[in-house]
């Protein structure tokens, strides 16, 4: 799969289900898509990054506090 290795994805592009898996195994991000778990079931699938974030709020449950957490973030839909 190091063919497909991406060190960076770009929003308003395109990219294949395959590209992103590998994308997210050497990258420190979180990746939301709205098909929800199945991401990554069809690897020639496309998907489009229609956003980014450089983080997001987590509630800790041992506290109760919310904390933001420095992580990009990005939003793809499937084509």
């Amino acid at each position: 799969m190091a063919e497909y290795r991406l060190s960076e994805v770009e929003v308003g592009q395109n990219y294949k289900a395959k590209e992103l898996d590998s994308f997210v195994s050497t990258s420190e991000v979180v990746l939301m898509s709205n098909n929800e778990n199945q991401l990554f079931t069809e690897p020639e699938r496309e998907y489009k990054v229609v956003n980014e974030f450089n983080g997001f709020f987590e509630h800790d449950d041992h506290d109760g506090e919310k904390y933001f957490r420095e992580k990009k973030v990005y939003i793809v839909e499937k084509i």
